[in-house]
């Protein structure tokens, strides 16, 4: 039975959830980086929210980890690149808190606009300042968007509910979708130059650091405020502060700051900022959603394979899983096959799926035909992280489906270029379900591929085989199976053979000397 640890405080329910679809669970929250090493040997999943640290010193512990979840939208507590050298796939729960992180937001332009928070204070200590709070309308007002995602377009759906007009920045929003959402896209510098109101919705990622400094906020409009509820680092908070006391901005909301938990910060104590402890993601409803969700997701891949929100591997539905199995099995036996038969470095690899196969999602399918090539040659390796393994030893990966009739209901090939040949490898699945190689090097063959084989290149002669059957049974291993097939008559051929067990080294030397034999390999699947 898969094991979670839940170390991060969230929802009962994502606990039930776990143990509803027999997955044992441990809700131990607040582990310190050393309890936590100590322990997450014993686990398959890890659920957190944002105060777990997943660093690479503990992905070094967690020998059998295979999915993170993380019950939220931002991953800055867990190192992806290390999770995906170890091969575990990381999820989160995108669609979770986007209402509740985009309704905050609006929050924020509101008390901006009216100085909630200022006037309640004075209001509170005794004063009736109502002079001193002169607000603005929004309606008219032009919010500026960066970032126009899930949460993003909640935004500006509920800004125009204001009837403020939006124009958003996104190089990823296309023009079909600004006009679905009813914004109009603008270059940054256009909409810095254009916005009473701006908004940051973004991922913080190398192209989003910093994206408000001191040249963004020269560009901007005198009086424009500024909120920010997506992730501390996109704005430079010393040039925001100057911003502020030189009266170019008017004013700021901010749920995320550079360095959280904040006890001190240099905007703390200014009269135009609104600052509140990274609540984007705190209702009720918001934190039940995420840890429904990642429990959900989390169960759904330990226990059927199904992948829903990995950041590093293809999505596999829970109605996909069940059908790409028997695919799966086949792509990973095309993969190891050709990884056990290559003695030089490789180059390129070109996956071609024909039939039913051309029909699925193959993104996973090539991650595990990749897997089997790569892991004969490397330890370590799973269907995470092997796509990237292959790019960082400059592996060119081609994937091509073909909607060309084949010989056989579905079909994958795979060719692989090394810096000594090119060889190829096809299969197909009997009865839908069982796989078979069906050619090898341009040869018809038709095998199954069993625990130990025997691949064999040889010249088509006669008493190849009768050789070949003396040798085996003279050192006491069994054929069960036999298979063979040739280019043309005396021409080049080859034998797959299954036997009872592995041939030891001089039983292999033996086979090697057999005059008709070119090449011979031992197999393990």
């Amino acid at each position: 039975m898969p094991k979670v640890l839940i170390a991060d405080k969230m929802s009962p329910r994502a606990a039930e959830i776990f143990a509803e679809r027999g997955v044992e669970v441990d809700v131990i929250p607040g582990l310190d980086r050393d309890q936590l090493i100590a322990c997450i040997g014993d686990y398959d999943g890890l659920a957190v929210r944002s105060s777990t640290k997943v660093t690479a010193k503990v992905l070094a512990a967690a020998k059998n980890l295979k999915v993170i979840g993380r019950a939220g939208i931002g991953i800055d507590n867990i190192d992806l690149n290390a999770a995906t050298a170890a091969g575990v796939v990381v999820m989160n729960t995108p669609f979770g808190n986007s209402i509740t992180t985009a309704e905050h937001a609006i929050a924020m332009i509101l008390s901006l606009a009216r100085q909630i928070p200022q006037a309640n204070a004075s209001t509170h200590a005794g004063k009736w300042e109502k002079s001193k709070f002169m607000g603005v309308e929004l309606m008219g007002k032009v919010l500026g968007i960066i970032g126009c995602g899930n949460i993003g377009a909640v935004v500006a759906d509920r800004a125009q509910g204001l009837k403020m007009r939006v124009i958003a920045f996104d190089p990823f929003l296309s023009p079909e979708r600004a006009a679905e959402l009813g914004v109009e896209k603008v270059e940054l510098d256009d909409m810095l130059a254009r916005a009473d109101f701006i908004s940051l919705h973004t991922p913080l990622t190398d192209a989003t650091r910093n994206i408000i400094d001191a040249a963004a906020i020269q560009k901007m409009k005198k009086g424009v405020r500024i909120i920010n509820c997506a992730r501390g680092g996109l704005i430079v908070e010393a040039d925001l502060k100057a911003g502020l006391e030189n009266g170019h901005i008017a004013g700021a909301g901010l749920d995320v700051l550079s360095d959280e938990p904040a006890t001190d910060n240099m905007l703390f104590g200014m009269d135009s900022v609104i600052v509140t402890p990274h609540l984007g993601a705190s209702t009720t409803e918001a934190q039940e959603k995420v840890a429904v969700q990642v429990a959900e997701q989390m169960a759904d891949y330990l226990v059927s394979g199904a992948v829903t929100n990995a950041l590093n591997m293809p999505s596999v539905t829970a109605e996909e899983a069940p059908r790409l199995r028997p695919y799966m099995k086949l792509a990973e036996q095309l993969g190891s096959f050709a990884g056990q038969v290559t003695e030089s470095g490789l180059n390129a690899v070109i996956i071609e799926y024909e039939g039913h196969a051309a029909e699925l999602n193959t993104k996973p399918l090539t991650a595990i035909v990749l897997q089997g090539l790569l892991s004969p040659l490397m330890e370590s390796v799973n269907m995470v992280n092997a796509p990237v393994i292959a790019r960082e030893r400059d592996i060119d990966v081609s994937e091509v489906t073909h909607e060309r009739a084949s010989a056989y209901q579905t079909l994958i090939k795979l060719t692989i270029k090394t810096e000594a040949q090119t060889r190829s490898v096809a299969g197909t699945l009997f009865a839908g379900e069982r796989p078979r190689i069906v050619e090898i090097k341009d040869i018809p063959i038709d095998a199954a591929l069993g625990p130990n084989m025997l691949f064999i290149t040889n010249k088509d002669k006669p008493g190849f085989i009768g050789a070949l059957g003396t040798t085996l049974g003279d050192a006491g291993i069994n054929i069960a199976t036999f298979h063979l097939g040739r280019a043309a008559q005396g021409g080049d051929a080859i034998a797959l053979i299954e036997v009872d067990q592995a041939p030891i080294d001089s039983v292999m030397q033996s086979i090697c000397r057999l005059p008709q034999v070119v090449q011979v390999k031992a197999l393990s699947f």
